[in-house]
């Protein structure tokens, strides 16, 4: 069994990857995607794992079966291109880093972390202590927190931030959760996010983007969390409106966000702006480069699931987490 490997992510992992594949498979690496280098490779391949399938690819790999992304987003794979009888499976394992990082970025925020930094460096003490003007900050003990979604990245933040003293909601598209979600103190769907805001101090969103959910959260539900909520995005950037946010930090409308995923993304040299709005000349955000479930934590368990999907493969076992079928 030979596989093509083309994700840079999987690339710090490779001695646990190889060491769980089945006996006689083989793997040919690449340090990033490439369209054409990985082409020129595809020939002979049973198993293709990386970000990006096109229909160019497909055509060069008519012997691949598997194809593998190493997370849960799958939008880069095109369902035509894959040659019939494939299919496209995808692995998680972010939501443990995902909530470690929703949670810090709140602790950050509710006792301004950054602001304090950055005001030390000049001298300034920025402590109520000794400032009158500055107010004593809120831990997250009693913050009510609204989770938009409430997946793996969801529950897991929730089961952390109840170990602060948090109270939760959950909103979904269908109005379900999972029924061991019990200690939270109501779910619904989302047309009662409204309602959710108005009786929360915080707002985690971790749902899907798709037509339903782009611009779901904008100036309205951004006023309906006040001026003393904060927002965390990790889902997707446009489910929250660009303008809309950037004008309720800017007024402070809203008292601050941690942003990790965005509405533009840089090209192969890592760099470019991440919004047509100047996010970062703003002080009350906390940007992130979509980073938060980026550990060495994440990609062992990715790394060791997509070898066990190969060892299912090559054992004609049924899959995990099959996302297309050809």
């Amino acid at each position: 069994m030979r596989i093509v490997i083309a994700d840079p992510n999987l690339m710090s992992q490779r001695t646990t990857f190889e060491a769980a594949l089945p006996d006689g498979a083989t793997a040919s690496w690449h340090d990033s995607w490439n369209e054409h280098s990985v082409l020129t490779d595809l020939k002979d391949a049973d198993v293709y794992v990386g970000p990006r399938f096109t229909e160019a690819m497909g055509a060069e790999a008519p012997n691949v079966r598997l194809v593998h992304v190493a997370g849960a987003g799958y939008d880069g794979i095109e369902a035509g291109a894959l040659p019939a009888g494939a299919v496209c499976a995808n692995t998680f394992h972010h939501e443990s880093s995902i909530a470690e990082h929703i949670a810090s970025v709140l602790v950050a925020l509710r006792r301004n972390l950054v602001g304090q930094d950055a005001a030390l460096r000049t001298g300034v003490w920025s402590s109520s202590v000794y400032s009158a003007e500055i107010r004593q900050p809120e831990t997250l003990r009693g913050a009510v927190v609204t989770f938009l979604g409430f997946g793996h990245i969801g529950s897991a933040a929730w089961n952390l931030l109840q170990a602060f003293g948090a109270e939760g909601i959950a909103i979904t598209r269908s109005g379900t959760v999972d029924p061991l979600a019990n200690s939270l103190r109501w779910t619904g769907s989302t047309d009662r996010l409204a309602e959710a805001l108005s009786e929360s101090d915080i707002l985690v969103i971790s749902i899907p983007l798709a037509d339903e959910t782009t611009g779901l959260v904008g100036a309205t539900q951004l006023d309906d969390l006040g001026p003393d909520g904060l927002l965390v995005n990790v889902a997707r950037g446009p489910i929250v409106d660009e303008t809309a946010l950037y004008e309720a930090l800017k007024e402070r409308r809203i008292a601050g966000a941690a942003i990790d995923t965005w509405y533009r993304y840089p090209g192969p040299d890592g760099r470019g702006e991440p919004s047509t709005m100047p996010f970062g000349r703003l002080d009350n955000i906390i940007m992130t480069p979509h980073s938060s479930g980026v550990t060495a934590e994440t990609f062992r368990g990715r790394a060791r699931e997509i070898a066990e999907n190969i060892t299912r493969l090559a054992k004609n076992e049924p899959l995990t987490n099959v996302v297309i079928s050809r």
